[in-house]
């Protein structure tokens, strides 16, 4: 039995750490590591995959969309979102999950005490991230999620996937991010804005005065740990949280899935959390 994780590039990931920290915690012997695959090559993968012992693997870029045809079952979280984070050998069969929703409302209850359960959300971004956080927010009862997008018609695209139609599409202009604010006990970055190496950055964070006081600021990069959004919401007196618990808790719910039982969540969380800590994270 072997466990690995996926992409093009791949050697950079954290989920060896994560993962290889929660086994030795688990007392399981049972080893995790990065492979690369590039695009294209996924057919070739699953077969060596299968008969080289590796009962499960974990995929990030450019491979979460382009495994849903290749797998023999896809959980329905996953095939909501269309896209898989996690996929395990079960009877000799593919079976694929998504993580990152389930990351997503863990970290916001254990980060900023917050059940999404009643809760409006104003939620930035109509890509993978965002549709994995939306779906989620959703499913665990929020009132409503804004999906605000520059391109309107990805952002109404996202919100046709939503069987309880609890999201509605909106602008992304300073002006409708204000009066979506003032409404919302939540406000979700999913956009690449304020990462580590990307060149873009917010126009304006004049939206986040018309926060209520007690509302929370989640931003899903964790490099750095503090985006300007982080930042200029602490400054305001708002609650907040970077991705770093999101991506925690994810990797607890796939290595659920890696070993097919359930997991006492939080204290698996601290143990990869301080193992990232450990490398400098």
């Amino acid at each position: 039995m072997s466990l690995q994780v996926i992409g093009d590039p791949v050697l950079h990931s954290k989920s060896p750490v994560i993962h290889g920290a929660m086994l030795a915690a688990l007392g399981l012997d049972i080893p995790y590591t990065a492979h690369v695959v590039r695009r294209g090559e996924l057919p070739e993968y699953l077969f060596w995959a299968k008969t080289n012992g590796v009962t499960g693997f974990n995929a990030t870029m450019p491979h979460k969309e382009d495994l849903i045809p290749l797998l023999d079952e896809i959980h329905p979280a996953a095939k909501a979102v269309g896209a898989v984070n996690t996929v395990c050998l079960r009877h000799g069969r593919w079976t694929g999950f998504n993580t990152d929703g389930g990351g997503a409302v863990a970290a916001l209850k254990d980060g900023l005490g917050m059940d999404p359960n009643r809760l409006t959300v104003t939620l930035l971004g109509a890509g993978g991230a965002a549709k994995a956080a939306a779906l989620a927010l959703s499913q665990a009862g929020a009132k409503q999620v804004f999906i605000c997008n520059r391109t309107l018609g990805r952002a109404e695209e996202l919100c046709a996937h939503d069987p309880l139609k609890r999201l509605t599409p909106a602008a992304f202009d300073v002006d409708t991010l204000s009066n979506l604010a003032a409404k919302s006990q939540l406000l979700v970055n999913c956009t690449n804005l304020g990462m580590e190496g990307c060149p873009s950055q917010f126009e304006d964070f004049a939206f986040l005065n018309a926060l209520p006081s007690a509302a929370g600021v989640f931003d899903l990069i964790y490099h750095p740990a503090e985006t300007e959004l982080l930042a200029q919401a602490r400054r305001r007196g708002l609650r907040t949280l970077n991705g770093l618990p999101m991506l925690v808790n994810q990797a607890v719910l796939a290595l659920e899935h890696f070993l097919d039982r359930s997991l006492d969540r939080r204290p698996m969380a601290a143990v990869a959390t301080n193992a990232l800590r450990g490398e400098g994270t």
